[in-house]
């Protein structure tokens, strides 16, 4: 086959593979990060040998974990990150240590090997999968919860210390290491560090903004790219992990104007690389040290998670990381990760490991990734709901969402927006199904009287379990703008006879609401902001009838624009000059309204401003 034959066939493979695994194993309910694994282990050279070069494909592939990192950084401001210093450094080190020792602990108890390769193994399969753990927060909308917050915390943690766990690798060759080699390695890794920050605040944003004004989408994709490309590029050079140098970059422009065109730009290419990067993980899997050796493998792995498990549930606990969290947070640690294929190899050449043991360890991690969705499942299924179940009864509540339930109402999120909501439903005599996503805030609920389910809306059992299929209306309270868009979406496929009631954040959410279909949408701060505009206006003396009858037609008119915008929203330079326009006319109706005997003014009763 020529070289342009191969070069095609390569993604007609990786497609086909994806379009036909992934549907299926989401339709069975493992997930899809399975069914990416399940497709690379068919199309890889241990069963049909499609593929023959898996390690190639993986170093390309974990572009996608660096684009996914860059787009969680965007999600955390600066301070925020500052906040989360304790959870990264302490908890992240004890996880790290604690998993290590324990695992060492086992390596040199079970396995005939020294203790330098023991160390070396126990702290490759102590590391945890970023790519697996991002995808299953995102995917679940649970990353700003406190097992969330947790997860990303560690993980951040572990590609920290990436750095010193491979400068270690040939201090425990044979051979050594050249003296002072680990600490000009830790200088050019602070260097680099400092780069990113340094020049992120210096030259960053007037980049981004020049490059903008040139008024070519596809270049400011293309810079997009460049720069999370660049840093990574730099990471890699100095021996720090790549994702981690991505997630610097996204804190950096977080606060920036530019960060939601670059999530919008960069979410296709995290999606399809992401899926590629499993689809590798999958190929690399070696059956063959499977068959040869299936008790030292399956021992490994049964080591990997119980070792891990039992570091982990007391740190939860110290974490503080809520009861019904737990499991998530603990499952999406204990499984092996990426980082660990780059230590075994890494160990194989420097002699510290032999083929069969780096295959077996390599095979160890792979299964940790490919059980990672079936153990979530069991746990959602089993462990979760006991869980909640006796938190409840510990708190004096009644009976979790087992049973079907029939109210005609249905509030999703039950904070301060979705109380508002059911306290009024409640005092007009209308009963209401509520769900909340936060442990603490349904106990909390539950102390004042309110029957309050802990549960995820965006799942789709859930909903049918909330009686979502008779009710008439859903309430969408949720805080999180992408669960909330989720929710709509899946309410809108399997449940059309829902008439969909909904919270917006800001105008941008409430265009994709109506994208997906709803029209009762209500943004969470205007109305509040147009009483206390309203209140200024008095204020400075104008008649409070007058007052009250601009504020009026200000929500009539913003209403109005909004239905103009909503077609042109991709559109950068229609929306300015609809919304400039729309500003003038504004200026033009207020000051129509205020003219004695125009438009409805009260003639007669001279100027409605008293001047003071």
């Amino acid at each position: 086959m020529s070289e342009h034959g191969h070069l095609l066939t390569l993604p007609l493979v990786f497609l086909a593979a994806a379009v036909l695994a992934v549907p299926l194993a989401r339709w069975l309910r493992l997930g899809a990060i399975l069914g990416y694994l399940v497709a690379g282990v068919l199309i890889g050279p241990s069963v049909l040998g499609l593929v023959s070069a898996p390690q190639t494909i993986l170093e390309l592939a974990e572009f996608g974990v660096v684009l996914m990192m860059f787009l969680v950084g965007m999600e955390l401001e600066p301070r925020r990150l500052w906040a989360m210093r304790r959870p990264i450094f302490v908890g992240g080190s004890l996880q790290l240590l604690g998993c290590a020792a324990a695992l060492l602990g086992l390596a040199l108890w079970l396995l005939p090997m020294g203790w330098r390769p023991a160390l070396l193994a126990s702290l490759g399969l102590a590391m945890s999968s970023t790519a697996v753990a991002m995808a299953v927060l995102a995917e679940r909308h649970i990353g700003n919860t406190s097992a969330g917050q947790g997860v990303l915390s560690v993980a951040l943690f572990q590609d920290i210390a990436a750095i010193p766990v491979l400068a270690l690798v040939p201090l425990l060759a044979a051979e050594g290491a050249a003296p002072g080699s680990g600490g000009w390695q830790a200088l050019k890794a602070v260097a680099a560090i400092a780069t990113i920050v340094l020049g992120g605040r210096l030259l960053l944003r007037p980049a981004l903004r020049w490059i903008a004004n040139s008024d070519t989408p596809e270049i400011f994709t293309a810079a997009a790219l460049l720069l999370v490309l660049a840093t990574a590029a730099l990471m890699q050079a100095v021996g720090l992990s790549m994702a981690l140098g991505a997630f610097l970059a996204g804190v950096l422009l977080a606060e920036s104007e530019f960060r939601h065109e670059l999530e919008t730009d960069l979410a296709p290419f995290k999606g399809l690389l992401l899926g590629l990067f499993f689809i590798a993980v999958g190929m690399g899997l070696d059956l063959n040290v499977l068959r040869e050796q299936p008790l030292l493998v399956l021992g490994l792995l049964a080591a990997l998670l119980l070792a891990k498990t039992a570091v982990l549930l007391p740190l939860a606990r110290g974490m503080r990381i809520a009861p019904v969290e737990r499991p998530v947070f603990v499952i999406l640690l204990a499984q092996g990760g990426e980082f660990g294929f780059v230590v075994f190899q890494q160990g194989q050449q420097a002699g510290l490991l032999s083929a069969t043991q780096g295959s077996a360890l390599v095979a160890a991690v792979a299964l940790s990734l490919a059980t990672t969705p079936a153990l979530l499942l069991l746990s959602d299924r089993w462990l979760v709901p006991r869980l909640a179940q006796r938190r409840r009864l510990k708190a004096g509540a009644s009976a979790p969402l087992s049973e079907p339930q029939q109210a005609p109402v249905i509030i999703a999120g039950f904070g301060r927006y979705g109380q508002i909501v059911g306290r009024m439903l409640h005092a007009n005599g209308l009963s209401a199904t509520v769900l909340e996503h936060d442990a603490d805030q349904v106990e909390s609920m539950r102390r004042f009287g309110w029957q309050v389910f802990y549960g995820d809306a965006s799942r789709l059992d859930l909903l049918r379990t909330a009686g979502a299929a008779e009710a008439r209306v859903l309430v969408l309270a949720v805080d999180d703008i992408g669960q909330s868009l989720a929710i709509a979406a899946l309410a809108r496929e399997h449940f059309p006879q829902l008439q969909l009631v909904a919270r917006a954040r800001n105008v941008e959410h409430m265009l994709r609401l109506r994208e997906l279909g709803v029209r009762l949408i209500e943004r969470e701060t205007f109305d509040s902001a147009l009483m206390s505009a309203r209140s200024v206006l008095e204020l400075m003396g104008l008649e409070p009838a007058m007052a009250r009858k601009l504020a009026w037609h200000f929500r009539r008119h913003n209403l109005q624009q909004l239905e103009e915008l909503a077609p042109h929203q991709d559109d950068h330079d229609k929306l300015i000059a609809l919304v400039k326009q729309g500003r003038r006319q504004l200026e033009t109706l207020m000051a129509q309204e205020q003219r004695p005997g125009e438009h409805g003014g009260e003639s007669g009763e001279g100027e409605h401003w008293n001047r003071r």
